[in-house]
């Protein structure tokens, strides 16, 4: 069990740094608020962090 929380807290922090590296703070707001909003339910909070990181997303591909 704790091997399985070991690697479970690596890649969400690897997955985070990702988002961070790839597309700056903003980013990490976005999935914090998206985090947040589906942990506790609010769905206000929630789809805020889903546009933030959906306008990251595409801002990134041009």
């Amino acid at each position: 069990m704790p091997a399985l929380a070991l690697l479970s807290a690596l890649f969400v922090v690897g997955f985070e740094q990702f988002i961070e590296w790839r597309y700056g703070p903003s980013g990490v707001v976005g999935l914090l608020l998206l985090t947040v909003g589906l942990k506790v339910g609010s769905p206000t909070c929630s789809s805020v962090g889903a546009v933030v990181l959906a306008l990251m997303f595409a801002g990134s591909a041009r």
